[in-house]
């Protein structure tokens, strides 16, 4: 695959990606990586000749097997997608039909390209066995909804690589997903490019995955490329300064270290500053960068890096300094106590005789795979879920089961934060509507002094108080995070609950929401439990660690002592199965 001068702009005449050129050879994988909004899947998707609804790719060349599929007409295009060139979406829910059983769908893919015909059982049996999937007739009989996200997001794999393409792109197709999954997905990748000899470009902004992944690296930033090169010279050895700060943002699973949020944000498409496009948020920023656009300029044999200051970068380091690791909290009486307690769906057991202790000014994290019960149990302390036996207690006195039973206050005392900030904020509604929401609801001060509680809870996130009056899509992914955040403390809680709530961050936004946590745990006194699934983030914000399988509580202790000295089998499987950025 070879990609030249690839511009891509709105209707307005603004463009939303820019100059981007690069090659990928056959079997390679180019990661690709930078934050939301650096116009990474709008390169990925124009790879495909498509862009999306208000924006048209206006010049350059992406070249397939010779042919330039940008000048294609619309019936040749669609005769390229799915046989030369691929696509696997982040969510696999969005590649593979609710209605539709697996195999009448992997039919379809060689239906409509008239391929295998004739031997499409065959076919059919192969590339599920190459993404380690069984191809018995109850399997292909299931719908999308009856199998787990890795295996939707595996069969979705199956048929990019169906038809075996030449080039392949893959948009984030692990995010969200626990790391055990997201380990195999990435065998699987590396496996099938490797064996069928396919180009494939992969989007993420995961440096930690690109560096498990990735022969070449590629890093954009405000719908242009600042950096490429080989993934060593990259990810050790990297040259512009936003690459070096997205690593410094990066926790890592062998060692706590400080998890720096880069200030300011990106510009949005059309809205670049004059020069260079980081300038504003460059801690080596100079007068000439507001005059001059940097090109990519070779530093090294495959490298280039497009900034003013490259003798000044060589020098610099992108290892965030490191810290003490946490240790466990010593206090007289938990603030939460959850005792055998167990829950079932009909025949299936969620948690199995779980116990686990939360004490003020503590963060325990608690972590597994996807369906290990996290979530459930997270609900159960929320009032979501009643728990079928057991018992709960929050300050001494039994927990009511549901949230209906309980008392204002104790609402007050126990606020649930959401993996998603895109769906647990009202659209329809300002951020100062939001957060005045459980200021009324909760009676906190009088209907005068709403704004400045609600000021006061921006503050307290690290957000203005200019921001009360926009609306949710006006924020970025960390800023509406923090707003659910700052939802969630208007009422000065004793227990926040904070389900996966950087999962579908960038690393940046991630760094500042775990710095925000850990500063409340410090400063504060709250006590948060933070269920997630990912072990190096446990290390920069927990002090105690809880490892669910299954339901079951199977190893608990200091953070630092898990992860160097686990004893249990699932969580040394864990710990292996973490991507971390290694030479």
């Amino acid at each position: 695959m070879t990609v030249r001068d690839l511009r891509v702009e709105l209707r307005s005449g603004e463009d939303v990606v820019d100059q981007i050129g690069f090659d990928v050879a056959p079997g390679e994988i180019l990661g690709v990586v930078g934050e939301s909004g650096s116009g990474k899947t709008t390169v990925g998707t124009a790879l495909l000749g498509h862009t999306r609804s208000g924006a048209e790719i206006t010049s350059g060349s992406v070249e397939i097997e010779g042919t330039d599929i940008l000048r294609l007409d619309p019936r040749q295009l669609s005769g390229m997608r799915g046989r030369v060139v691929t696509y696997v979406p982040q969510d696999p829910a969005s590649a593979l039909n609710p209605a539709l059983r697996i195999g009448s769908q992997l039919r379809e893919v060689m239906r409509v390209h008239d391929a295998y015909s004739g031997e499409r059982d065959a076919r059919i049996e192969q590339i599920l066995a190459d993404v380690r999937l069984p191809s018995d007739r109850d399997f292909l009989r299931r719908y999308p909804h009856e199998l787990s996200g890795g295996q939707q997001q595996r069969v979705a794999i199956a048929m990019a690589f169906m038809l075996q393409p030449t080039a392949i792109v893959l948009d984030e197709p692990t995010t969200g997903l626990d790391v055990t999954t997201q380990a195999h997905v990435l065998e699987t990748v590396r496996r099938l490019c490797a064996e069928h000899q396919v180009a494939a470009i992969y989007i993420t902004h995961d440096l930690a995955v690109v560096s498990a992944l990735a022969q070449r690296v590629m890093v954009m930033y405000a719908g242009r490329i600042v950096e490429i090169g080989d993934r060593e010279q990259v990810l050790f050895e990297p040259r512009h300064p936003y690459t070096q700060q997205l690593l410094r943002a990066i926790p890592s699973v062998k060692e706590r270290t400080r998890l720096d949020l880069i200030p300011g944000a990106a510009p949005s498409p059309g809205h670049r500053p004059s020069g260079c496009s980081y300038r504003t948020r460059c801690p080596l920023a100079a007068e000439g960068c507001a005059e001059i656009t940097p090109g990519l300029e070779g530093i090294g044999p495959a490298h280039a890096a497009a900034c003013l200051r490259l003798e000044e970068t060589k020098a610099g380091t992108y290892k965030a300094p490191t810290l003490p690791d946490l240790t466990e909290v010593e206090s007289p009486a938990p603030l939460v106590s959850l005792e055998s307690v167990e829950f079932a769906y009909g025949d299936n057991q969620v948690l199995d005789s779980v116990s686990l202790d939360v004490h003020q000014a503590e963060c325990v994290a608690v972590v597994g795979e996807s369906g290990s019960g996290k979530t459930t149990l997270s609900r159960i302390l929320a009032g979501l879920l009643a728990p079928a036996a057991g018992q709960v207690r929050f300050d001494g006195e039994a927990l009511p089961s549901t949230a209906r039973s309980r008392s204002p206050e104790l609402l007050k005392s126990i606020q649930y934060v959401f993996q998603n900030p895109y769906g647990s904020l009202n659209p329809r509604k300002s951020v100062g509507e939001i957060l005045s929401l459980p200021v009324a609801q909760f009676g906190i001060g009088s209907r005068g002094q709403t704004r400045d509680i609600v000021a006061a809870a921006l503050d307290e996130v690290g957000l203005s108080e200019d921001m009360i009056d926009n609306y949710p899509q006006e924020l970025s992914g960390g800023e509406r995070q923090r707003v659910a955040i700052a939802r969630a403390l208007v009422g000065q809680p004793k227990l926040l609950i904070c389900d996966e709530v950087t999962s579908a961050l960038d690393v940046s936004a991630q760094a500042g929401i775990v710095s925000l946590l850990r500063k409340l745990v410090d400063e504060s006194g709250l006590a948060i439990i933070f269920v997630t699934h990912d072990l190096a983030l446990v290390r920069s914000i927990a002090d105690r660690c809880a490892v669910l399988e299954k339901g079951t509580m199977v190893e608990t202790g200091a953070s630092s002592l898990v992860i160097d000295h686990p004893s249990h089998r699932y969580t040394r499987e864990l710990i292996a199965d973490t991507p971390v950025v290694n030479r």
